[in-house]
This record gives C-alpha cells, sequence and structure tokens, in this order.
C-alpha cells in the first residue's frame, strides 16, 4: 500500500474513492473499505481512501482533551490490512474547513480522476458540512463518477461509531469496546523514568509516554497483553494517579507490570492491549495490603490470559 500524505502532488485516474476520518476504523469503518476495496478490484480499479490528520473535530470544534483511537501510522497498517491500495493522510486545517463542498470535490477530480465513490450513511463534507450524500451525487453527474453510501453498520441493535467507543473506553468498557473495533483496544508508549515504587515493593512497571491526545481507557487496573521487542507478555496495567502513594493531585499514568519479565527497556516501544478490566484503582491503608491486592491481580490475570 502507498501512504501518501497530500493531495497536491498526485495525479491518478479512474480511481474508486471513499472519504472520511475513519478514527479507529471500527467495524462499520470496515465494513465500508472492504466493500470499496472488492468492488474496486473487480473493476481493475485502484481502491483509494482519503482521510485527515489532525481530525476535522479538533479544528473545526476545537476538541483538544484525549481523543484519538488510532495514530496516523495505526491507522494506515489497518487500511493496509483492508485491501486498500493507497491512502491518502491530508493535512486538516481552517482552510480546508472553510472550502465549499464543490470546489473541494473539482479538487479531488483533477487530482484522482474519481470514478465511484462509496460514502459511510451520514457522510458530508465542505464547509458547513453542505456536500451531504445527495449533494455529492449531484456533483458525481457533472463530473463524472458513480456515489454509493453504506447503511449504518449496526451491533447489538446499537449503530458503531468511534464516539460510542471513546464513551466505552471512557467507563472502562474495554471488552465492549473491542467487539466495536474487532479487535482488542491498543495504545502504544515509550517505557519513561517513574518514581521506581513497583520496584521497592517486587513489582517493577513500566511508566508509558503515552501520546496526549490519545483517548485512554478509564482509570482503574486492567489484564492486558503487552508487546516489546516483539516479544508478548501477560501485564496487569495500572491507568491513574496512584492514591496509596500521592496526597496532592497528579497527571494519569499508565504503567504496567509485565508478568514473569525482567530487563531493562527504558527507551523501548512497549504496546498494551486491553482485554478486560479487573478492578477500579484504589487507595489502600497499608503497602502491604496493596502488595496482597497486586499478587490478586496478577493470579486473576494470568486466568484471564491463559
Amino acid at each position: 500500500m502507498q501512504h501518501l500524505f497530500s493531495l497536491v502532488d498526485i495525479q491518478l485516474h479512474g480511481v474508486w474513492l471513499t472519504i472520511g476520518s475513519f478514527d479507529g476504523v471500527h467495524l462499520g469503518h470496515q465494513e465500508i473499505i472492504r466493500k470499496l476495496t472488492a468492488e474496486a478490484h473487480l473493476n481493475g480499479a485502484s481502491a483509494v481512501v482519503l482521510t485527515f490528520y489532525p481530525h476535522p473535530a479538533t479544528v473545526v470544534r476545537k476538541r483538544d482533551f484525549p481523543f484519538y483511537l488510532t495514530t496516523p501510522e495505526e491507522k494506515a497498517e489497518l487500511m493496509e490490512s483492508l485491501g486498500v491500495d493507497i491512502l491518502i493522510t491530508h493535512p486538516f486545517n481552517k482552510q480546508i474547513a472553510s472550502t465549499p463542498a464543490k470546489e473541494f470535490m473539482n479538487m479531488l477530480h483533477r487530482h484522482l480522476g474519481i470514478k465511484h465513490l462509496r460514502m459511510g450513511y451520514d457522510f458530508a463534507l465542505g464547509r458547513n458540512r453542505e456536500g451531504n450524500i445527495s449533494k455529492l451525487s449531484e456533483y458525481g453527474k457533472e463530473l463524472g463518477y458513480t456515489i454509493e453510501a453504506t447503511e449504518a453498520f449496526k451491533l447489538d441493535d446499537q449503530i458503531v461509531s468511534s464516539s460510542r467507543i471513546r464513551f466505552l473506553l471512557g467507563v472502562g468498557q474495554v471488552e465492549e469496546a473491542a467487539k466495536l473495533l474487532n479487535r482488542n483496544y491498543r495504545i502504544s508508549g515509550t517505557v519513561i523514568l517513574g518514581d521506581q515504587r513497583g520496584r521497592t515493593i517486587g513489582f517493577p512497571t513500566a511508566n508509558l509516554d503515552i501520546w496526549k491526545m490519545r483517548t485512554i481507557p478509564a482509570a482503574g487496573v486492567y489484564a492486558c497483553l503487552a508487546k516489546v521487542n516483539d516479544t508478548t507478555l501477560g501485564a496487569v496495567a495500572n491507568i491513574g494517579v496512584r492514591p496509596t502513594f500521592e496526597n496532592t493531585p497528579v497527571p494519569p499514568r499508565v504503567e504496567a507490570h509485565l508478568i514473569d519479565f525482567q530487563g531493562n527497556i527504558y527507551g523501548d516501544l512497549v504496546s498494551l492491549e486491553f482485554i478486560t478490566r479487573l478492578r477500579d484503582e484504589q487507595r489502600f491503608s497499608s503497602v502491604e495490603d496493596l502488595v496482597n491486592q497486586i499478587e490478586h491481580d496478577i493470579r486473576v490475570a494470568r486466568q484471564i490470559l491463559a
């Protein structure tokens, strides 16, 4: 798969295209992209996905809290696994946001030579989201492309959406989020030096430097699979503020005890896949009580991960 980062220097012809943010690349996104790639290849055409970074919501609605379900690199990896031929991650800014829909489609026609456009059921683009499916179909008659909308993808009678997944993660329901994603939710970060308290009580942890705009699950303790240096290990991860040790407000941390692992991994990248939530984060009256709880958490995590 080719991954391009701007429309400016692209000159294609006869592509089958879909456009969207596709944050998370969840089941609904997967349905659109699988149909696009299958139909494009059946017609001897390239399957092209146009997405944006930053996410339009962070520019238009100025969402500056942890928001993203995938990094651009993770999104590209998932798109490739779905058979996409070309992924274009175009910069999104206020100028793009204010571009009239017809002008934007004219630009896409010049650079991509669109033959067929497949969209999600609620898609719209352009200034004030004026380019809805009806308008895009009207432009298609002028520019020579056909358009098809994919129906809303539902699971358990609920529409699968990125916002729904963010909500589930925000309340710690990582197993439910995994159903909508069709995979375990994963975050990655470089191992940085922490306060090393875990080491002093016999349970060293890897403190992860997570991208500040990345959605993380709710505070609590989780059974995870950790990938470090191409090795997959069981892990117990804690997200939160370490209330047993901290008496003043501190930023939340993501730290993971890698089960049966010894080694120096400072500076290495660790990925955590969240399997299930074990419990809330809590304050213990003594370090001994905390140690006993951690031992219990590890036993339960071993059983789940087995």
